[in-house]
């Protein structure tokens, strides 16, 4: 069975840093872009940054460039997101994907996506 599972969430402070991980089980993740999506209470959902399958092309949002770093360990099948100087704005369910076809842009852009995680809640507080 294809399953992506996210962890790493959790509460952090502004300006605090924390990083996630997407792990894949069922299938060789080094097929896919993958890519991190968040949605917000009362938001659209959003493509955060993507990668694709040699590491070499990732996409990032605007309002994440610089702050966040998407990497991946193919031989671990798993795929990274740091994020560092967070904000309350960055507050949100976050959720990896994986595309059997797509480039890394169209899938943070357009949402191309084949498959889903279950999401993982990032809340950042004082």
């Amino acid at each position: 069975q294809l399953q992506l599972v996210e962890s790493g969430g959790g509460l952090v402070q502004p300006g605090g840093s924390l990083r996630l991980s997407c792990a894949a089980s069922g299938f060789q993740m080094d097929r896919y872009t993958i890519g991190w999506f968040r949605q917000a209470p009362g938001k659209e959902r959003e493509g955060v940054s993507c990668i694709s399958r040699s590491a070499l092309v990732t996409h990032y949002a605007d309002s994440v460039k610089g702050r966040f770093t998407i990497s991946r360990d193919n031989a671990k099948n798993t795929v990274y997101l740091q994020m560092n100087s967070l904000t309350p704005d960055d507050t949100a369910v976050y959720y990896c994907a994986g595309g059997l076809l797509f480039t890394a842009q169209s899938m943070c852009a357009l949402g191309n996506v084949n498959y889903w995680g279950q999401g993982t809640q990032v809340t950042v507080s004082s």
